[in-house]
């Protein structure tokens, strides 16, 4: 086994025996570890248990874990799936082979799945970094187009990245529009993209809702992005699209779950992600609100949480829940342990949006401004390759929800963003009123939070069901 594929240094020296060894391979085997990569959980193992050489290995606490993975998480040669296999192989030592007590209740979780890298295309780092043109010549099937087609539309996609920079949109929608745009250049493959007219948008319009078969939501996302090349970059009026065929308009309510629903769910979460969603839901957060959200945003002592720079770039103050005051406490305190670590070891500096890094140059190592849910590993930020801890992905978090959902015999489609809309329906039904809801979910226009009111059993009046009155 080469040694520079495991990001440790040489084997270290072992004072258990080849039996106990193969022994222990036999067991792995019967925990469904493939045959393959058993040797590779045996060496894991091995680098915990010779990183304690004078502890028996049945006096380890969940302090001798953490320590030996934030010594990993620095360890820039493994992978975020090698580091996975440290956590797994660590919680099978301790959960199935000696089965000590604290082992658990230990967050492996938290420590296996949120090491994964920020891409370089991710919202937390695209927006300052981008080239504005990267990644558009990857579109699929029949849309994806060739060199000659992907220079000759460059100018104008760089014009409308320019044109939504200047308007401070968000990176979403700045990846969503210039999306569309370039599907419809794509589409219509001209070879003057200031030639297309009002007719060629129907013409795609109609093409996405007939040959696509898009929601009217894709429809109509296409239709605000090509409406702001022509109106905001070109500064020519969309007309001539008359009555366009639509795609099929669905009526769909959003998902909410019951307080008992909740409950449960809970029910099957703990650590980390317990707390997660335990704030995506007391606060209403979105998904990358919860996962951005930094040391200084949390106020204690108005039970508060800041949230800055939220979608439509409003920031807005929300409840922090009385119940999740103390588990947020000890998960910042882990957070200023880790952070005094990684200074010690020449690391410690967290990502901060360019304006923020050129006006204050070394908050980037300042304990106020680390994120509250720290990569359980650091890695190379992919736009700079600068070394830093940035926020644990958000996709951890999903996953954790959606089998959390499934062990909690839940059948409704619940997702991360249910407790955001769990949040304001049950608020209301608490007699809280619309426009307050509206504050605390930020919303612009108070007609988004009407929505609410349909999926309550008394929408402004109260109606009792004609099967109760037999």
């Amino acid at each position: 086994m080469n040694s520079k594929h495991t990001g440790y240094p040489s084997d270290p020296t072992m004072t258990y025996s080849h039996e106990f060894w193969d022994n222990y391979s036999l067991f792995l085997l019967k925990q469904n570890i493939k045959k393959s990569v058993v040797p590779w959980y045996v060496l894991r193992t091995q680098h915990y248990i010779a990183e304690f050489p004078d502890e028996h290995i049945r006096t380890h606490t969940p302090y001798h874990v953490e320590q030996f993975l934030t010594k990993s998480g620095r360890e820039t040669k493994l992978s975020a799936w090698q580091f996975g296999q440290v956590v797994d192989a660590i919680r099978i030592l301790f959960s199935l082979a000696l089965k000590l007590s604290w082992a658990s209740d230990f967050d492996w979780d938290y420590w296996r799945m949120s090491a994964k890298p920020l891409e370089a295309s991710h919202a937390t780092v695209a927006r300052d970094y981008t080239n504005a043109l990267e990644g558009l010549a990857a579109l699929d099937g029949e849309e994806r187009c060739d060199h000659t087609l992907y220079t000759r539309y460059q100018p104008a996609i760089t014009e409308v990245v320019r044109a939504i920079r200047l308007k401070n949109y968000s990176i979403r929608t700045e990846q969503t529009y210039q999306g569309w745009v370039s599907r419809f250049f794509y589409f219509h493959k001209p070879d003057d993209v200031s030639g297309l007219t009002g007719r060629h948008v129907k013409q795609y319009l109609e093409y996405l809702a007939l040959k696509r078969n898009v929601s009217i939501s894709t429809q109509k996302q296409a239709l605000n992005a090509l409406a702001f090349l022509f109106n905001q970059v070109w500064q020519k009026p969309l007309d001539d699209l008359d009555e366009f065929i639509g795609a099929k308009r669905q009526r769909k309510l959003p998902v909410v779950l019951s307080r008992e629903e909740v409950r449960r769910i809970f029910q099957q979460l703990k650590g980390t992600h317990h707390l997660m969603a335990g704030l995506l839901y007391g606060g209403g957060l979105r998904l990358m609100e919860c996962v951005t959200l930094r040391v200084l945003d949390v106020d204690f002592d108005y039970n508060q949480l800041h949230i800055r720079n939220a979608k439509g770039g409003k920031d807005r103050v929300v409840p922090l829940p009385e119940r999740f005051k103390d588990a947020l406490k000890e998960q910042i305190a882990k957070v200023e342990r880790l952070h005094q670590i990684d200074l010690r070891n020449g690391f410690g500096e967290v990502y901060l949006p360019e304006s923020l890094s050129q006006k204050y140059q070394q908050a980037a190592k300042e304990l106020r401004w680390q994120y509250v849910f720290p990569a359980s590993a650091v890695g190379v930020d992919p736009r700079t390759g600068v070394i830093r801890r940035h926020h644990l992905h958000e996709t951890s978090l999903q996953k954790i929800i959606r089998r959390a959902v499934k062990q909690a015999g839940i059948t409704k489609h619940a997702t991360s963003h249910t407790f955001r809309h769990s949040f304001a329906t049950h608020l209301l039904e608490s007699g809280y009123d619309i426009r307050t809801v509206q504050e605390l979910l930020g919303h612009s226009d108070v007609s988004t939070t009407m929505i609410y009111t349909h999926v309550l059993n008394t929408p402004g009046i109260s109606v009792r069901s004609p099967a109760d009155m037999i």
